[in-house]
C-alpha cells in the first residue's frame, strides 16, 4: 500500500494508523510477557477497545466519505463535479476497509494471548 492511498481514505486514516500501532505495540508486549511466564491480563483491555473501535471509526470515515460526495454533487455554483464525487466514495471505501482489516489484524493474535491468561 503506498502513501497516496492512505491519504485517500482521509483524516479519520490517521487514528486507524494510530490505533493499530499502539494496540500492535501492546500485543509484541504481552507475547514476550508471556513467554517469560507473565500471564496477566495487564493492557489487553486497551487492545479489546482498540479492536472495537478501529471499526467504527472506518464507519466515521465511511460517513465523512459520503458527505464529501453529497458536497461535491450540490457544489456552491450550482455545478456537480464528478471527479470529487468519486474521491469522496474512494475516501467512504478505503476507510471502511482500512478499520476492518486493522481490527482483524490484532484480533486473531489477542485471541490467543486473551485465552492463555491466568486467572
Amino acid at each position: 500500500m503506498n502513501f497516496k492511498f492512505f491519504l485517500a481514505g482521509g483524516p479519520v486514516m490517521w487514528p486507524i494508523l494510530a490505533l493499530s500501532v499502539i494496540g500492535l505495540a501492546i500485543l509484541i508486549w504481552k507475547a514476550f510477557e508471556f513467554r517469560a511466564g507473565r500471564r496477566t491480563a495487564k493492557g489487553l483491555v486497551i487492545v479489546s477497545t482498540i479492536i472495537t473501535a478501529e471499526p467504527m471509526l472506518g464507519i466515521l470515515g465511511t460517513v465523512t466519505g459520503i458527505m464529501r460526495t453529497f458536497s461535491a454533487l450540490n457544489g456552491a455554483d450550482g455545478a456537480a463535479n464528478p471527479l470529487a464525487a468519486t474521491a469522496g466514495i474512494g475516501e467512504a471505501l478505503i476507510t471502511t476497509a482500512a478499520g476492518l482489516v486493522a481490527s482483524l489484524i490484532l484480533l486473531f493474535p489477542y485471541n490467543i494471548l486473551d485465552n492463555q491468561v491466568e486467572d
